[in-house]
């Protein structure tokens, strides 16, 4: 009786985990993780695959530490206090978006030494939450934040090392596709919590645009939009054509328009007369303006001696 209480309580509960939030959360592959396992990190493994040796997160788990996770990052009175860090690619692009939808700081890129714990330092920061991608390549920032004894929140794969940690959310993060989920649910629930979204309606922003993009697949993307526009204008160009001549046939061909033409001879029999005259008034007949006789029969003698003379000259 205990037990199904329970369950209906957690079916009841706004913070319970949706049927399409499972399915997401199933096809960024977010329960798969790696081969090896870290004993404090073997709590959240399910199971372990027979093929391929892979272990299973429960995602059960990842769902409750994820909503602990945006219940501290809304406790929080300064949104600008919680810096999200990612020295991965695949990350970079999750943590600028998560950023821009809850309005926390990030680092996107290489992690310079001495963020969080050198004052002198131009790219000095204070903050009071930190988020960490993965916790094997930003051990950097974690290890600043115990120095500085800033609280811990981490995508942990099973094989993490969770070491300085304080709230683990095991899921896959080496996918880009799983990361993106998480910081997508992350910064949904956070706005949620907040009352600037409702959770009757589904979020306005799509996780493809937490999801990274290498360079040669934007210029591939762009490449292929390109050569779809450039068919699409040449199809268009030889429908137009296509028109216009059918438009010519159709004028050309319209029946009885040639044969009346043909039947009415006065214009026909005009267009001779005016042709004839013409003939007649420019190119009348050489043979009678020379003369009969050929150039042959003309004697040679020279031009100058029938020329008349120039007046005015000295001779």
């Amino acid at each position: 009786r205990n037990q199904n209480r329970r369950v209906t309580m957690a079916s009841q509960s706004p913070l319970a985990m949706q049927e399409d939030d499972l399915k997401l959360l199933l096809a960024a592959r977010t329960h798969i993780g790696n081969e090896n396992v870290n004993a404090h990190m073997a709590k959240y493994v399910w199971r372990r695959r027979q093929e391929g040796g892979v272990h299973i997160i429960n995602i059960g788990k990842t769902w409750e530490k994820l909503m602990l996770a945006a219940r501290i990052i809304v406790a929080i009175e300064n949104p600008d206090d919680v810096v999200a860090v990612s020295g991965t690619q695949t990350g970079q692009r999750a943590v600028y978006k998560f950023a821009q939808h809850t309005g926390c700081s990030y680092i996107g890129s290489r992690y310079t030494p001495g963020c969080f714990t050198n004052q002198i330092q131009k790219k000095y920061m204070e903050p009071r939450l930190l988020i960490v991608t993965d916790p094997l390549v930003d051990h950097q920032p974690i290890k600043e934040a115990a120095y500085a004894n800033i609280p811990v929140i981490a995508f942990c794969d099973t094989n993490a090392i969770t070491r300085y940690i304080d709230v683990v959310i095991p899921c896959n993060n080496r996918s880009k596709h799983s990361i993106a989920l998480m910081y997508w649910l992350l910064a949904r629930e956070v706005n949620r919590l907040r009352g600037a979204i409702s959770r009757q309606e589904p979020w306005g922003v799509m996780v493809d645009l937490f999801m990274f993009r290498p360079v040669h697949e934007e210029e591939e993307k762009k490449a292929d939009d390109a050569a779809q526009a450039a068919e699409a204008l040449a199809e268009a160009e030889a429908a137009e054509k296509a028109v216009a001549e059918k438009k010519v046939e159709t004028a050309f061909a319209a029946p009885g328009a040639y044969a009346e033409l043909k039947a009415d001879n006065s214009a026909f029999a005009a267009a001779d007369d005016a042709k004839a005259a013409v003939e007649g008034t420019i190119a009348p007949d050489f043979a009678a303006t020379v003369g009969e006789g050929s150039w042959a029969n003309v004697e040679s003698e020279k031009w100058g001696d029938s020329a008349a003379p120039m007046t005015g000259v000295p001779q």
